[in-house]
């Protein structure tokens, strides 16, 4: 391709379109609990109970919160979050508007 003598708007332009690319993600079935601050049992159960020894989550009894260990870091579920396990049996929490608007009942 010749950029020779084409306005620095159309060479930044083809250079963008080519790095930033759009994508979707693809339909993956996904299960999932929303914390109510005492529901503890249900996320045992979402996480298969304690084939390792020790949950990787537990419980803030002052807030009501619930932190899951990931290999991230520490995240934090507020109640009225849902709590996601992933394609590789992972939990992670996610906000109740971000799951409405990404995930749908199955």
């Amino acid at each position: 391709m010749k950029l020779a003598g084409l306005p620095k708007t159309a060479i930044l332009s083809l250079f963008f379109n080519h790095i930033h690319m759009k994508y979707r993600k693809k339909p993956v079935v996904i299960e999932a609990v929303q914390w109510k601050g005492d529901n503890l049992q249900e996320i045992d159960t979402l996480a298969g109970g304690f084939q390792k020894g020790a949950r990787e989550y537990e419980q803030d009894f002052i807030s009501d919160d619930l932190i899951i260990h990931t290999l991230e870091g520490d995240m934090k579920a507020r109640k009225g979050d849902w709590i996601i396990r992933g394609i590789k049996n992972e939990l992670y929490p996610c906000k109740s508007d971000i799951f409405e608007q990404t995930y749908e009942s199955v």
